[in-house]
């Protein structure tokens, strides 16, 4: 364990959970701090400085300043000290967590990153808590949700932080919580980051593997003739499925909007603080279904979230009469997710090794976001298997589309024509008419290791966007973790939730090895 004093690190905000500035007597802190705010916003020699993308602009306005949250449970207590040469050797050294953001844009400037000298304990934080709780696990899940409702990140220094609950909960003997600004890159990406910084237990030199995807090769047609028309026919179905997806994007940020349930938010819901939750599930449970069904995770996941939903809302109209009850689930209750998709391919974790060991962005990165609208059908299936049925056919069809670089390059446009400020409000306004986020990421195989700490679990999610409810898979070795954030003025129940989606994956294993046994 390391020796540092127990006291806690620099805070610039205040917080529900006492935070205060750490000293540890050198009297040096207070210049290191100036001078990360003052003196260092210099070019590193060779680098010229990069403009920020559209999208990382547009995480700047008021309604979308967003921030993406993992929670890690880890397996010892931390050092603290291990903790901040790690991050000073992997992560500080890639250029978006070692640059600021000047944001201003008078006199025809374009905002832009510019690289920095990074003071690592202005981006540690160990928050004043009673190790001794009776419930420690409410105390991590009301300081994650407290972190939501704080004030942003000083722009003055990079635009993110760590922060370190050095005690035992059910789960974990210690956690940490990794907050990062949305402008410095999607979801994707800055997990692919993340564990780019991780080395597997097993072998301290290596980084973490991911699972391959195994398609099955695809039949040629043996006359020519025929292959060309199945082509042609293939290409007119995608632009087909292309223009109606388009076309139901611009009503949804014009007027077509969800049927008014509990999950759905509107505006203003990005101001009110959220709650995370999550619960672990066996990934082997959702690779029966996979094989019962023959489709993909995803496929699953999405029926999973279909079973668990139409159960939480069955529950909470119980107060209404069976009839009203019944016309309310018969009425083709609308519920939408948007999935924000990055149209350009995330590097891979090798290649980011290497990025934050040269310290130059050779590889692409950065925002380059488009738009999908995914149906949740909300509905009764006498056979579970049904859920995951309909949700194979959803995800097929909106593979066979281009709906994600045609809402990006809309967006482009105009921003490109109107400024980043329209683009805000449609996009807002996109999203209130919508009722969730849903998003799903594969994570590594076998366990890893982050500075030495073996991580036990991995449950990221985001807030600040306009939805009261984001429901998250995140993959990690046998496990899949279900994390949820969700507005609790809304939603005041999300452990209900989590068991409903839980509790219906149960059943749909049931009738998957059912279905099995009978064949």
């Amino acid at each position: 364990m390391s020796s540092e004093p127990s006291g806690v690190l620099p805070r610039r905000r205040p917080s529900p959970i006492a935070i205060k500035k750490r000293n540890d007597g050198s009297g040096e802190e207070g210049k290191e701090e100036e001078k990360e705010k003052k003196g260092s916003w210099m070019e590193y020699e060779g680098e010229a400085e990069q403009p920020l993308s559209p999208a990382a602009r547009l995480f700047h306005q008021p309604r979308f300043n967003c921030y993406i949250v993992a929670e890690m449970g880890i397996g010892t207590p931390i050092d603290v000290a291990a903790i901040k040469a790690g991050l000073l050797s992997t992560l500080v050294l890639h250029p978006r967590f070692s640059s600021v953001q000047i944001l201003d844009e008078s006199k025809g400037k374009k905002p832009k990153w510019v690289r920095t000298n990074v003071v690592i304990d202005n981006h540690i934080v160990i928050p004043n808590m009673d190790p001794n709780s009776n419930n420690p696990d409410q105390l991590v899940e009301d300081y994650v949700a407290s972190l939501s409702n704080s004030p942003a990140i000083d722009l003055s220094r990079p635009l993110w932080d760590l922060h370190i609950l050095n005690f035992q909960t059910s789960k974990a003997s210690s956690v940490v919580i990794l907050r990062i600004h949305h402008s410095l890159g999607d979801g994707t990406s800055l997990m692919s980051l993340l564990l780019a910084c991780t080395r597997k237990t097993s072998n301290p030199d290596s980084p973490p593997s991911l699972p391959f995807s195994h398609h099955p090769p695809r039949s040629h047609p043996q006359n020519r003739l025929f292959a060309m028309l199945a082509a042609l026919w293939a290409f007119l179905v995608l632009i087909f499925h292309s223009f109606v997806d388009l076309i139901i994007f611009t009503a949804t940020a014009a007027f077509l909007n969800d049927s008014d349930t509990p999950f759905k938010g509107g505006d203003g819901t990005e101001r009110h603080p959220k709650r995370f939750v999550h619960q672990s599930v066996c990934l082997d449970d959702i690779k029966i279904v996979k094989n019962a069904v023959g489709c993909t995770v995803n496929d699953v996941l999405l029926g999973v979230t279909s079973a668990g939903l139409t159960r939480y809302l069955y529950r909470k109209y119980e107060s209404v009469n069976e009839k009203e009850k019944k016309k309310r689930f018969k009425s083709n209750i609308r519920l939408r997710s948007t999935v924000l998709v990055n149209i350009r391919p995330s590097p891979g974790i090798h290649a980011l090794a290497d990025m934050m060991q040269a310290g130059k962005c050779d590889a692409k990165w950065g925002n380059l976001m488009g738009y999908m609208i995914l149906p949740f059908p909300i509905a009764f299936h006498r056979d579970p298997l049904d859920y995951v049925r309909k949700g194979k056919a959803i995800a097929d069809r909106k593979k066979s589309s281009l709906e994600a670089i045609f809402t990006y390059s809309c967006a482009y446009m105009m921003m490109k024509l109107f400024g980043v400020k329209a683009t805000a409000a449609l996009s807002h306004r996109l999203l209130c008419h919508t009722s969730l986020s849903f998003s799903n990421i594969i994570g590594p195989v076998e366990e890893i290791g982050f500075y030495g700490h073996p991580l036990l679990y991995i449950a990221p999610s985001v807030y600040g966007h306009p939805q009261a409810l984001t429901v998250h898979y995140q993959s990690y070795m046998n496990k899949m973790e279900i994390v949820l954030a969700v507005d609790e003025s809304l939603i005041p129940d999300p452990h209900r939730l989590l068991d409903d989606l839980a509790e219906s994956l149960q059943l749909i294993k049931d009738a998957a090895i059912a279905v099995k046994s009978i064949g």
